[in-house]
């Protein structure tokens, strides 16, 4: 198969992945626990993305304290505990890391 219609036809599929669940959000009734269900969607593909930079940001799971990006996620994840602030847990985990790279690398 041609790879430029093979990328043509993905690419309209994922179109139409998308564009029919903008297009039906309003005229359709979705059950309660799907509703539910879809709020966790955010913070999912958050952690799928921030996780493994955290736990193996060489590619092998590292729980030492020499894996400054767990110990600055940690102190960014406190101060997202303690603040519920984006912009503070931001400014904390890359103070933190920064700070220990300075100091320890």
């Amino acid at each position: 198969m041609n790879p430029w219609l093979l990328f043509a036809l993905l690419a309209l599929g994922t179109f139409g992945l998308r564009f029919s669940f903008i297009y039906l959000s309003g005229k359709i009734e979705m059950p309660t626990a799907l509703q539910n269900a879809l709020q966790y969607i955010p913070a999912a593909a958050l952690a799928a993305l921030v996780f493994p930079a955290l736990l193996a940001p060489n590619g092998n799971v590292d729980f030492s304290p020499q894996n400054l990006r767990l110990l600055a996620g940690l102190g960014g994840a406190l101060a997202a505990w303690k603040t519920k602030n984006v912009l503070w847990t931001l400014i904390t985990g890359m103070v933190l890391l920064w700070g220990l790279q300075w100091l320890l690398g």
